[in-house]
């Protein structure tokens, strides 16, 4: 009975010990996991100590593209200046895309790859005020884009009769999925980027920039583009597209003198294109009066044919919405004002302001991009047609905010917010200007956001200070209710006789903010708190009417 028991118990020892030897491998594991994705994260969203001790200057990019195997190969001369002593540099490159080379003053320096992240050892330590460069070589077949332009990568399509349609796509994921960086937006180049593309040569590769010169190679069978951007820009923003492309162009006497628009589209389309691409003149026109002069005369402005919906890259805007009006069929307002104006070419040619002019640092803040230009649709309304049907705009973009989570995300880890940054923080400017009621000062707001920070990479800070600086209202409460809470604010009321009993509910704390309300069809402006506060008429209360252009609920206390 007692040998019984102690195989028994043994039995159950060994099972139990190898389960739980079984459960903490398991836990080491995912222990190390969620460490190294944290660690990952770290790494492409945070001002690392190894990209910190750089300013990037200039990137000198040369790529080959292979449509047959879908592979490209290519190198970067990566210019900069130490802004403090180091001996190790971060650069990005994702994988299954790597480096071959990395070359310093004729000599091939050291390099470790840890995931997308290469770390570069210098023979010594750099001091502090040097001006240098590194050519970093690398090759490999990019990742595809699944669903361009939300998903990153390389689009290896066909166009309507067969021949080969390829473009870039990297917002969100980083320009370092298809080329060698310092990939993240904190640090521009600030002379610019050269593009250096190589194609069969029956295709024509168009980047970003002006093109300075076209070469072929007819024992390789290929050409090169070289493009020339000399302004600063955002790494997303550099892009490559490939295709049957032909041109036209026009110049638009604008602000700051004549700008160069050229327009690339596939051969099969150039007749509908130039019918169409009328948008453009109008559309800058709208956006030089609301926002300053374009912020790129030096590079043009340029309007590229994809195979996808559209981006905002920098000085070649790309357009794939079917030439049409609305959004691929869609009005975003749900008022059928949406398709009054071609959605793409006003909203990603907006972006040459909010987002390419002014960029946030990090992608939480990337709300300083999409609200403004969500909401440069009812600008551009208002300009073109009424305030009233820009007024209609906004408000019917309502019914597109979720209020799931906040706009603005965790910091350093290269995390967006919510998709509210759309909608919802394009209202929460119309409110910012209606609380200011001054058409003209939101507009010099507009202006002077674009001339302080000009060519400048930014923070929600900078932004949000400026605008209750310039506006003489301290805004930072709506900004935190807004951007960084789901809720919105509940404006609660009853009435008794001539009394107005109200407050605000679904506020954070100590939050307050100017509304106009009309009580027997009078106009007059009130500023409720979490607190209940009374108003005394002079005749009875009949009517209660909450100004629209507000984006708060409202409803009577019951």
């Amino acid at each position: 009975m007692i040998k019984k028991n102690l195989t028994g118990l043994l039995i159950f020892a060994v099972v139990f010990l190898a389960a739980y030897a079984e459960d903490l491998t398991n836990t080491k594991a995912n222990s190390s996991g969620k460490a190294a994705e944290t660690r990952a994260r770290h790494l492409r969203g945070s001002i690392t100590p190894e990209r910190a001790w750089w300013d990037l200057q200039h990137y000198n990019l040369s790529i080959e593209f292979f449509p047959g195997k879908k592979t490209l190969k290519g190198s970067n001369i990566i210019s900069f200046k130490t802004i403090s002593a180091g001996k190790t540099m971060q650069i990005d490159l994702q994988k299954p895309l790597s480096i071959t080379k990395i070359i310093h003053k004729n000599k091939e320096l050291q390099f470790k790859t840890e995931g997308n992240v290469n770390w570069v050892y210098f023979e010594k330590e750099l001091t502090a005020g040097t001006s240098c460069s590194i050519e970093v070589f690398y090759e490999g077949t990019p990742t595809a884009s699944k669903n361009p332009p939300w998903s990153g990568g390389i689009s290896w399509l066909r166009d309507d009769l067969g021949e080969h349609f390829i473009a870039t796509t990297c917002q969100g994921i980083g320009a370092s999925i298809f080329w060698p960086n310092k990939d993240h937006g904190y640090d521009e180049p600030d002379r610019g980027v050269d593009i250096n593309v190589t194609v069969p040569g029956h295709l024509v590769a168009v980047s970003n920039g002006r093109l300075k010169n076209k070469s072929t190679n007819i024992e390789a069978g290929t050409c090169t583009y070289h493009w020339q951007v000399v302004n600063p820009i955002n790494n997303y923003c550099v892009n490559v597209n490939i295709g049957n492309y032909v041109h036209f162009s026009e110049e638009y006497k604008g602000e700051a003198g004549l700008l160069t628009v050229d327009y690339w589209v596939l051969k099969h389309q150039l007749e509908i294109a130039k019918k169409h691409f009328v948008e453009v003149p109008r559309t800058l026109e709208a956006f030089e009066y609301w926002f300053g002069p374009y912020p790129f005369y030096e590079d043009g402005y340029k309007l590229v044919s994809v195979p996808y919906s559209g981006m905002e890259h920098q000085s070649s805007v790309t357009y794939g919405n079917w030439f049409r009006n609305g959004y691929r069929g869609k009005d975003e307002s749900h008022t059928g004002i949406g398709f009054t104006f071609d959605f793409i070419i006003v909203h990603e040619s907006g972006h040459e302001w909010f987002g390419n002019n002014i960029t946030s640092k990090d992608s939480a803040d990337l709300w300083i991009h999409e609200s403004f230009i969500n909401y440069s649709e009812s600008l551009f309304v208002e300009y073109h047609f009424s305030e009233k049907e820009a007024q209609d705009y906004a408000i019917g973009t309502r019914k597109n905010i979720r209020n799931k989570k906040p706009i603005i995300a965790p910091y350093n880890q290269n995390r967006e917010g919510s998709g509210d940054m759309y909608p919802k923080g394009g209202n929460m400017l119309h409110t910012i200007r209606h609380i200011i009621n001054d058409k003209e000062k939101f507009r010099a707001i507009l202006r002077g956001l674009n001339k302080t920070f000009r060519h400048q990479t930014v923070t929600t800070a900078q932004v949000e200070n400026y605008i209750s600086e310039q506006s003489g209202i301290d805004f930072s409460k709506v900004f935190d209710q807004y951007l960084r809470n789901t809720k919105i604010p509940n404006f609660k009321y009853k009435v008794e006789g001539k009394k107005l009993v109200y407050h605000f509910e679904d506020v954070i704390k100590d939050f307050t903010m100017l509304i106009r309300i009309k009580i027997n069809s009078k106009e007059m402006k009130i500023t409720p708190t979490d607190a209940v506060q009374t108003l005394l008429f002079d005749e009875v209360i009949k009517s209660v009417e909450v100004n629209r252009n507000f984006y708060i609920n409202a409803g009577q206390i019951k």
